[in-house]
């Protein structure tokens, strides 16, 4: 049997070596209490933890947001990775070698494909890193040393410079790539039928990702140039812009280290490296775009507690009330850092030192005092006109923290800035129209268990799936659950419970998430009365179904004899109701 190209036992063995509380460990602070381990949710914010992970099984489920899975889940899911990744790490971690696939040759040549440009990024960082200490490269370490920066900092973000147009062409061929590879991998473009360097003549930034691959590579200028002064490569199979986030690999480390207790955001990739040289080494930024919900959602997963500290300009301010939209009902502690006008983090730090920066994000305002500070600049409250503009912004804003009780502590802040009678702007607030958008229920797949009892259904397919010992192996399944006969063929191939996740499709199915997950303790020690009951239930609503259908044939039935079967029928059927006989569903007759 194979579970998405592996075989099920070799998936088994990953597992069994991998085991999911060592592996969780590695991110989370847990501690057991009975036969399970409980740490706080890294998938939603809470602060009683009821992430549970059960060792015995394999499986982690949290009773708060529903998350559920695998140890293979899990590391896909916190390193932000696809399962073919996740298997390779799990994989690397125990010595095992990875099987060929026995899928489609479509997704072997993808992997494959993917697993050289990975490879050709990896021999350029290196040496473009290279490049930096040959005596013909004055020109980027006299950059360098103009930005003041140490061998620490070029060491941790692997920085390095490109030479000329042709230097990584001829080195990458060297090493066996072919020029479409250089091109596939985003290091080289073509023009007039000539393969070139994209980054040539510039200070090389390699980006990584969370798992410390390089993906791609943003270069800046070192000399007056009609071209953009930063430049990012393009994007490619491994690399996507609105997805990425520049030092990300050395956010993930402080982490793992449990030193990791804010986010700093920046705008470019030099004022990561300078925060990083001040000590600041929690900042990170976005590749030259605006900030997304990828982005959101990446770096959530590492902190919920995010300092924006972008530019002192328009287009800093721009960009930081466009990330508070982004940031708005994450769940996160969100802070701003208003800079002086036209300074940036770099310029702060050279100018005034990493004291005076961490005194100004210390300070840092939560978002939405920035707001009003920010639109309270733009107008002149001592004109009615304009008082009237701002208190109808800032109200707007207010209205879109969703909660009443959110709302006091900003209204009196706006009264004693306008003037204006609390009871007023507690009538403005609530009589306008929310323009927050709808949270709409995310539509998951329908279920027959809608069809039937849902409890009792849930609980005889859990009883089944987890090998009750009351459960009666005399009754045919199939038989009473007509409707649930792939949950049923799952049962019947009696796997681990973590090797369900490896079927396609498993860990998106609600009701097999639901009944995998099945909590047992809340029938207090009454589980097989319940089964009894449950057992009974469904068969009666198929018994009483099939006697509505009879009763109707019944009467429009005009052959006697027929009627007399049916009628036979119908007596049986209410000796069965009246008697709870389960004979009809029995699989031994």
């Amino acid at each position: 049997m194979q579970n998405r190209g592996f075989g099920v036992d070799w998936l088994s063995e990953l597992k069994r070596k991998n085991d999911i509380v060592s592996i969780a460990s590695n991110y989370l602070q847990m501690e057991q209490k009975g036969r399970r381990f409980w740490a706080c949710c890294p998938f939603h914010n809470e602060k009683t933890p009821s992430f549970s992970i059960n060792n015995e099984d394999g499986i982690y489920y949290c009773f708060g947001c529903k998350e559920s899975g695998d140890v293979i889940k899990f590391v896909q899911k916190m390193e932000n990775i696809d399962f073919m990744d996740a298997v390779k790490l799990l994989a690397d971690k125990v010595g095992m070698e990875v099987p060929e696939l026995a899928s489609g040759d479509k997704r072997k040549e993808t992997q494959k494909q993917k697993e050289r440009i990975l490879s050709a990024l990896d021999y350029a960082y290196k040496h473009y890193v290279e490049n930096l200490y040959n005596k013909d490269a004055v020109l980027a370490q006299n950059y360098i040393k103009k930005r003041k920066l140490t061998r620490r900092e070029l060491e941790d973000f692997k920085i390095g410079y490109s030479k000329n147009w042709t230097d990584i062409v001829d080195y990458l061929k060297g090493k066996g790539f072919s020029e479409k590879e250089m091109l596939d991998a985003g290091i080289c473009a073509k023009k007039n039928n000539r393969i070139y360097d994209v980054v040539a003549g510039r200070l090389v930034f390699p980006i990584f990702n969370s798992f410390n691959e390089c993906i791609g590579f943003s270069a800046r200028a070192l000399e007056k140039t009609d071209f953009a002064k930063y430049l990012n490569t393009a994007e490619t199979m491994v690399f996507q812009k609105g997805r990425v986030v520049f030092g990300i690999n050395l956010l993930k480390s402080l982490k793992h280290q449990q030193l990791l207790n804010k986010i700093i955001l920046v705008e470019g990739q030099m004022d990561v490296v300078a925060m990083h040289r001040g000590g600041f080494k929690s900042t990170v930024a976005c590749m030259g775009t605006a900030l997304t919900k990828d982005h959101v959602q990446e770096l959530k997963r590492y902190c919920d507690k995010i300092v924006i500290c972008f530019d002192g300009d328009g287009a800093g301010t721009k960009a930081t009330l466009r990330a508070i939209e982004m940031f708005r009902n994450e769940n996160v502690d969100l802070k701003i850092v208003a800079l002086p006008e036209g300074k940036d983090p770099d310029e702060i730090l050279n100018t005034y030192g990493s004291e005076k920066l961490q005194e100004m994000i210390d300070g840092a305002k939560p978002f939405m005092d920035y707001l009003i500070e920010h639109y309270q600049s733009k107008y002149n409250l001592d004109n009615a006109e304009e008082k009237g503009r701002f208190v109808k912004i800032i109200l707007g804003e207010i209205r879109k923290l969703g909660s009443a009780t959110l709302f006091e502590p900003y209204l009196e802040k706006i009264r004693d800035l306008t003037k204006i009678p609390i009871d007023v702007l507690r009538r403005e607030v609530n009589n306008e129209p929310k323009t927050t958008a709808k949270f709409v229920q995310p539509k998951t797949p329908q279920n027959p268990v809608e069809k039937s009892d849902e409890k009792a259904v849930k609980f005889l397919l859990a009883s089944l799936l987890h090998k009750k010992d009351f459960v009666d192996t005399r009754i045919d399944y199939e038989k009473l659950l007509v409707e649930y006969k792939k949950y049923l063929d799952i049962i019947k191939q009696n796997l681990p419970l973590s090797a369900i996740f490896d079927i396609e499709g498993a860990s998106e199915d609600v009701l097999l998430m639901e009944i995998l997950n099945f909590n047992f303790s809340d029938f207090q020690r009454e589980e097989e009365r319940y089964y009894r009951e449950c057992l009974w239930k469904i068969a009666e609503q198929q018994l009483k179904k099939r006697q509505e259908e009879l009763n109707i044939e019944y009467k429009t039935c005009e052959d006697l004899m027929r009627r007399g079967e049916i009628a036979k029928k119908l007596g049986k059927i209410a000796l069965q109701l009246k008697n709870k006989s389960l004979e009809d569903f029995n699989g031994r007759r």
